[in-house]
């Protein structure tokens, strides 16, 4: 059985977690951390960040390299378009989600979720809130668009709706929820998608789940 080393409480790791589940994979989520930097996890990412994907003695690390890898490996159902400006798109939707929107919905997570269960400290309340009116309201606005444009919530889901799926089921878990009054179809689209089964159980485990 294939092995994904790394905690969901990453968005990366559970991207690859969900795209694992879309394909009927089983595998073992075995917990490691990306701090300290162990020679364990360099040994396995010479960045020391998570997830990393191992089957037997092969290794790979970084969550879009992985998930392109399973596609090859494990075909059926497609998790990547086809057509080729479908699958450009889909591709840059999954990039501005690994960067941009993780990065504005990451500060909330980290303040509501890391900063008290792993640092011991209270979240910082200012960067919450610098977070939510500065940072997240223009990513969510370029998400709103994609599902507009049909990028997002095709018949099938794709790497793009699993990557932004990832994100946005960490906001969930930082108590937070999409604005369905200023963002309507994003906010439809993240109701159905967050309870596809492979992000449901993921949800009802809570940040921290063992597998």
């Amino acid at each position: 059985m294939p092995i994904v080393h790394g905690g969901v409480a990453s968005p990366f790791a559970k991207k690859v977690c969900v795209f694992l589940a879309e394909k009927g994979v089983a595998y073992e989520l075995r917990p490691l951390a990306p701090f300290p930097k162990t020679p364990e996890l360099l040994a396995m990412h010479p960045l020391g960040k998570i997830p990393i994907y191992q089957d037997g003695d092969f290794t790979l690390p970084d969550s879009s390299v992985i998930c392109a890898y399973l596609e090859r490996v494990h075909p059926k159902p497609a998790l990547y378009p086809s057509e080729p400006k479908a699958f450009a798109r889909a591709l840059f939707v999954e990039e501005f989600s690994d960067t941009r929107l993780g990065e504005a919905v990451g500060g909330v997570f980290f303040q509501r979720v890391i900063r008290p269960n792993f640092f011991k400290q209270e979240p910082d309340e200012d960067a919450i809130t610098k977070a939510k009116t500065e940072l997240i309201p223009p990513a969510l606005d370029w998400v709103e668009s994609q599902v507009t444009s049909g990028a997002l919530g095709g018949a099938t889901p794709t790497i793009a709706d699993i990557a932004v799926g990832a994100q946005l089921a960490n906001f969930r878990l930082a108590g937070e929820k999409i604005d369905g009054a200023r963002w309507p179809k994003l906010a439809a689209w993240a109701e159905r998608t967050l309870a596809r089964p492979s992000f449901a159980k993921l949800l009802e485990q809570g940040a921290f789940p063992t597998r």
